[in-house]
């Protein structure tokens, strides 16, 4: 059964994929949108500790719907950290299948912090990334004040925040692609992904904003 639930997340993100990369710039400026909203919720934001200490950040907006079953499908952008500062974005594509008693229709903003190199080169191989697994994901510390210790309590750290209800309890497998279409529109040639995390492809203008919410960090 999560075979076959992993294997539907997987052709949903493939559909994903193909969206046009016009959107690509409203992803990346609902990125900082996503991030200026966290910010505004001092007792619910990502501590400071945390954004300083991130090797990457994916930031998705999430639309999960169902009655009985579910699919939930989104896109946004990853960023990695680099010796020169954030990366440009590149573009991600999220699908997954779930089932159990649960009904009705979630947009969620989701922003995952990237704690390891290793979660990064997940996001950095152009393929598909399965959440949780042998990439450890938990739900991250909140608060301005806190204070974050040296050991890291999972490879990721996930924050969202919801718009509408979604009841019950949900099985799912999420996957996250990478969007490799839109990066090429966007960029305008031909880039990867390991090569946009790896600060070697110049941020287009429309990124602007966005590295400069990140140079907070």
């Amino acid at each position: 059964m999560r075979a076959s639930i992993i294997s539907l997340a997987i052709l949903l993100v493939a559909c994903l994929a193909t969206t046009v990369a016009h959107a690509m710039q409203d992803d990346v400026d609902q990125a900082v949108t996503i991030l200026e909203r966290f910010y505004e919720i001092p007792e619910k934001s990502i501590p400071p500790a945390v954004m300083r200490a991130a090797k990457g950040l994916a930031i998705l907006t999430i639309t999960k719907a169902g009655f009985i079953f579910s699919a939930r499908g989104g896109k946004g952008i990853v960023v990695a950290r680099t010796d020169k500062g954030w990366s440009g974005p590149s573009g991600i594509g999220t699908g997954g299948i779930g089932f159990g008693f649960q009904a009705g229709v979630q947009v969620s903003e989701l922003v995952i912090v990237l704690n390891t190199h290793e979660a990064v080169k997940a996001f950095s191989r152009g393929g598909n990334v399965t959440l949780g697994g042998a990439l450890s994901v938990a739900a991250g510390p909140v608060g301005r004040t806190v204070e974050v210790g040296v050991a890291i309590q999972a490879a990721m750290y996930t924050y969202s925040r919801s718009q509408g209800a979604f009841a019950g309890v949900s099985l799912e497998a999420t996957v996250i692609g990478t969007r490799s279409e839109a990066n090429e529109e966007y960029y305008g040639k031909p880039v990867k992904a390991k090569d946009i995390l790896a600060g070697k492809v110049k941020p287009p203008a429309g990124a602007l904003k966005l590295l400069q919410e990140l140079s907070k960090y």
